[in-house]
């Protein structure tokens, strides 16, 4: 149960697996302003490919793309910091208390489980996509008449509300 709550703090960002600093600082424990002051202050330890913050417009995507974001961080003036695997690995060493030792060593658990179902389901991926391609072909036809047949209704519709020009009676 909690690898799968950990999973699904798990974003995407810059084409990284990353966690957000509010969610870091929920399951360590400790407030979100703690965890950033730690970080400040031990900014050696965290190179550029440990952590990042995010622009706006990346904060404004996740909050797009994510439904389980808490309502108050959604209007935060602040963009958040986003950690890689490595850079929640570095928290643990900055934030010294056992809770973000145990916490650290389920998060990696979890990355470990989204690395190996991304490889695992990155073959399939492209096993559908070569018989997408070999059949996209042969089934081209069947896919154009079944979107006239979706769209011809919608073309029906725009031919009765268009005003009539000519002769009327």
């Amino acid at each position: 149960m909690q690898l799968q709550s950990i999973q699904k703090k798990i974003y995407e960002v810059r084409e990284q697996k990353v966690m957000l600093d509010f969610d870091l600082a929920q399951m360590y424990q400790v407030e979100n302003r703690a965890l950033k002051q730690a970080v400040k202050r031990n900014i050696d330890r965290f190179p550029a490919d440990f952590f990042f913050q995010l622009t706006k417009t990346e904060w404004q995507e996740v909050i797009t793309n994510c439904d389980n974001l808490p309502k108050t961080l959604k209007y935060s003036p602040a963009t958040p910091f986003a950690f890689t695997e490595q850079g929640v690995a570095m928290l643990s060493s900055v934030l010294k208390s056992k809770k973000a030792l145990q916490m650290n060593i389920a998060i990696m658990r979890a990355f470990v489980f989204v690395r190996q179902y991304a490889l695992v389901h990155k073959d399939l991926t492209e096993k559908l996509k070569e018989l997408e391609n070999q059949y996209n072909k042969q089934f081209k036809d069947v896919y154009e008449a079944i979107n006239y047949l979706l769209n011809k209704d919608k073309q029906e519709v725009t031919q009765k509300e268009r005003k009539r020009i000519g002769f009327k009676k």
